[in-house]
C-alpha cells in the first residue's frame, strides 16, 4: 500500500479516532478524514448514564484523550449517506462525496428507540446514547422530577437507576425478564443485581411490560400503561432497550451489512454479499461482526469499550498491510453501579453452568465463572476483580469447567443452570 493512499475513516468516535492513531502509529503518513454525524470531537460514552447524569460530570467535559500531531482532517456534524463501492466515494448528507483509497468503517450504534414514534417524540421520553441525549436527560433530572420510569433493566437501564437514585430520584424501573441483565448473566446472577436495586430503593417491576407511554394532552408524558393493567406515574421516562447498529447507509453498497452489523473476516476485512473479502475496506468497535476463535455458534459484534480500541488498532494494520494472527482480543467489558464494579471477561453466550467461585454472593462480592459443554467461557465479577485476569487465562486456554479448584479463598463450588431466558425480552 502507497504510504500516501487517502484513508476515510467513517465514524468519528472511539474506534474511529482509534483507528486513525494506529494508523499513524504504524507508518501512514497520508491524508486521514474522519467523519461523524455528531457536530462533536470524539467523546468518552461511558460516563454518559452515569456521572453525567447526576451532576458530577460535564458532558463538555468528556472528551477523549488524542495523541498530538496526527494531522486529521475532520468532518464532524456530517453523517455518511452511501458508499460508492466502485468510485471508491462516500457520500455524505450535504449531498459530498468524499473520495478515498483504503476505509474504515467505525459506525457505531445508536439507542433503539421506544417502538411508538408518537409516543417516543412526548417531552420528557428519554434515551441515553449520545452527548446531546445525556445533557437533555442531566436537565430533565435537575428538575427533580416527582419519578423516573426506567424502560429496561440492561446495562443502561441498571447505570441509569443508579444515577437517579444517587442523586434522590424516585424510580420505577420495568423490565419484561425475570432479573437484571437477565440476557447477559442469566437470572442466577442477575438477582445480585435485582438485589441492588431494591436495596438502593428502586421500585424495581420484573417480568412487567410497559403497554403504553401516556401523554397529558399537552405533548408531554405524564407515564406509562402496564401489559396487564396498571399504571406508573411519571413525568420523565427513560428508554432503555438496547441498541441499533448504524449500517443504514451501507445499503445497496455491495457490503454484506445488515442489521447486525458489518461482516468481517478474522482480520477486520469487510465481505461483500458473495462473502470475499473487499480489498482495502475494514470495519471495527460496535459495528463490526466478525469471527471469534472463542466462539462457536458465529460471528459476533461486541459493544465493548476495550473490545473498540483493540479492534480499531488491528484493523489500522490490516488497512496497512500489516496484520498477523486473526483478531483474538478475549471480550470485557465493566460497568459500574450502586457502588459496585461489575466486570466480566468472556462471553456467557450459550452458557450452560454457572458457579461461584470465589467471595460471597449474598454480600455482593464475589467471581462467577461460565462454563459450556464442559469449558470455561467467561467470568464476572462484583467487587472483586482479582481472579479475572487468571480466569481469563483459562478462557483463552479453553480450559475445562470449573477452571480453577482447591484455591486458599475458595469454598465449596456448585455448578448450577445459569437461568439464560429462552427468549430475551425487550420493554
Amino acid at each position: 500500500m502507497a504510504d500516501r493512499d487517502r484513508i476515510l475513516v467513517v465514524g468519528a468516535s472511539l474506534a474511529g479516532l482509534r483507528g486513525a492513531e494506529a494508523l499513524r502509529r504504524h507508518g501512514h503518513a497520508g491524508p486521514i478524514t474522519l467523519v461523524g454525524d455528531e457536530p462533536y470531537p470524539p467523546y468518552d460514552r461511558p460516563p454518559l448514564s452515569k456521572r453525567v447524569l447526576t451532576g458530577e460530570a460535564r458532558a463538555d467535559r468528556i472528551a477523549l484523550p488524542s495523541r498530538p500531531g496526527l494531522d486529521l482532517t475532520w468532518r464532524l456534524g456530517t453523517a455518511a449517506v452511501g458508499l460508492d463501492l466502485a468510485a471508491r466515494e462516500v457520500a455524505l448528507a450535504t449531498g459530498e462525496r468524499l473520495p478515498f483509497d483504503r476505509l474504515l468503517i467505525a459506525t457505531g450504534t445508536r439507542a433503539r428507540p421506544w417502538p411508538n414514534a408518537a409516543e417516543a417524540a412526548l417531552a420528557g421520553v428519554h434515551s441515553v446514547r449520545n452527548r446531546d441525549d445525556s445533557e437533555r436527560l442531566r436537565g430533565a433530572l435537575a428538575a427533580a422530577p416527582r419519578r423516573v420510569l426506567i424502560i429496561g433493566a440492561g446495562f443502561i437501564g441498571c447505570e441509569a437507576a443508579s444515577a437517579c437514585r444517587s442523586i434522590g430520584l424516585p424510580v420505577t424501573l420495568a423490565d419484561p425478564n425475570p432479573t437484571p441483565l437477565a440476557s447477559v448473566l442469566g437470572t442466577r446472577i442477575g438477582a445480585a443485581v435485582a438485589a441492588m436495586l431494591r436495596e438502593a430503593g428502586v421500585d424495581y417491576r420484573p417480568s412487567t411490560r410497559v403497554e403504553a407511554l401516556e401523554s397529558d394532552g399537552e405533548g408531554r408524558v405524564r407515564g406509562a400503561r402496564l401489559v396487564g393493567g396498571g399504571t406508573v406515574a411519571a413525568p420523565v421516562v427513560i428508554v432503555a432497550l438496547g441498541a441499533l447498529r448504524n449500517t443504514e447507509w451501507l445499503a445497496g453498497s455491495g457490503l454484506a451489512a445488515d442489521a447486525g452489523g458489518v461482516a468481517c473476516d478474522g482480520q477486520c476485512r469487510v465481505l461483500d454479499r458473495d462473502g470475499r473479502a473487499v480489498e482495502g475496506i475494514a470495519a471495527a468497535g460496535d459495528v463490526a461482526r466478525f469471527p471469534h476463535p472463542l466462539f462457536e455458534d458465529g460471528p459476533v459484534a461486541l459493544e465493548h469499550w476495550g473490545h473498540a480500541v483493540a479492534q480499531a488498532e488491528h484493523a489500522a494494520r490490516t488497512l496497512l498491510g500489516q496484520a498477523g494472527a486473526p483478531y483474538a482480543e478475549i471480550p470485557a467489558f465493566w460497568s459500574s453501579q450502586f457502588d459496585v464494579n461489575i466486570k466480566s471477561v468472556g462471553l456467557t453466550n450459550g452458557a450452560d453452568s454457572v458457579a461461584v467461585t470465589q467471595g460471597d454472593f449474598g454480600a455482593r462480592r464475589f467471581v462467577a465463572v461460565y462454563g459450556r459443554n464442559g469449558r470455561t467461557v467467561a467470568a464476572v465479577s462484583f467487587d472483586q476483580t482479582r481472579w479475572l485476569p487468571a480466569y481469563a487465562g483459562r478462557i483463552e486456554a479453553r480450559a475445562a469447567f470449573p477452571p480453577i479448584l482447591g484455591a486458599t479463598d475458595q469454598g465449596r463450588v456448585a455448578p448450577a443452570d445459569p437461568g439464560f431466558p429462552a427468549s430475551p425480552a425487550r420493554g
